[in-house]
């Protein structure tokens, strides 16, 4: 094996998949991080905002048009399930709100089966050939990938540090009661805060449908690698969700040396075990669980 093949048949597209699972990965560290539970219902509404920028592209729409009108329209549906089934129990032993959320996560699954069907689709048909950039093979669907998520992030890490709500969403995260005390809306920071998880969910869907097929159950195989890159990196820290992404995507792609295919899933569910045990902060000290 050369090289180049070692890039475009393991690195390259581990990276794409680092990069979505670091997408869904900071959704789920600014749920724990801001509001101190862990969202199981997270890879559902993944498949939701998928689904939804389906319809829009089915509309007449290009797929990637149609994702930030979905992200917009997912981001008011997590609002809605926050206000109608989180809200209620914010003052309640935090272990209802993550039962709750198993609940959720049904109940989302069972809209999309339900409006969309349970076959596979994807967003567009056809073979699509990679271009070469300095021998580096890359399809334009993973090109957007990497440039979407690269914008995601610089803007969300921009939005947390430099605006007054990105503040107020640190100062929550830090220490509710103080962040209160001070003025802070902590009513209106759990609002924003669902709506950019919701936006974040959409795109780590669409960006695994586009890239590969779009399908009911997708969330549920989403919310491993998505909770491993969220603890592996540290909870609660944003950069610890990107870094923690791309390390559970390299090494799936990278298992396959040792062991077969189908059981390349399995290697978020160690290394998982693994962090838990030995750096129960992750890699960048987050929040313990």
């Amino acid at each position: 094996m050369t090289l180049l093949d070692f890039l475009n048949f393991y690195l390259v597209p581990g990276i794409v998949l680092g990069a979505i699972y670091a997408v869904g990965a900071i959704g789920i560290t600014l749920v724990f991080g801001i509001l101190r539970f862990a969202h199981f219902a997270h890879g559902d509404m993944a498949t939701l905002g998928a689904f939804i920028a389906l319809a829009l592209a089915a509309s007449g729409m290009d797929p990637w048009v149609a994702l930030p009108l979905a992200m917009a329209i997912t981001a008011v549906i997590a609002i809605g399930v926050d206000r109608s089934f989180y809200d209620y129990l914010s003052r309640r032993p935090k272990i209802l709100t993550v039962m709750a959320s198993l609940g959720v996560a049904l109940m989302l699954r069972a809209v999309v089966q339900v409006v969309w069907g349970v076959d596979p689709t994807t967003y567009v048909t056809g073979i699509v050939r990679p271009e070469e950039y300095f021998g580096i093979l890359l399809r334009p669907r993973e090109l957007n990938t990497l440039l979407t998520v690269v914008l995601i992030v610089v803007g969300l890490e921009l939005f947390l540090r430099k605006s007054k709500w990105g503040k107020a969403m640190r100062a929550m995260s830090d220490n509710p009661d103080l962040a209160r005390l001070s003025g802070v809306d902590n009513r209106k920071v759990t609002m924003l805060t669902w709506a950019i998880v919701g936006a974040l969910c959409t795109a780590s869907g669409f960006m695994l449908g586009i890239n590969t097929e779009l399908h009911s159950m997708m969330g549920w195989q989403l919310l491993l690698p998505m909770f491993a890159a969220a603890i592996l990196g540290g909870v609660g820290r944003v950069q610890g969700a990107v870094l923690g992404g791309l390390i559970v995507g390299i090494t799936e792609e990278l298992s396959v040396f040792v062991v077969p295919a189908q059981y390349k899933a399995a290697t978020a569910f160690a290394l998982l075990l693994i962090i838990l045990l030995v750096r129960p902060r992750g890699l960048l000290n987050g929040k313990v669980l």
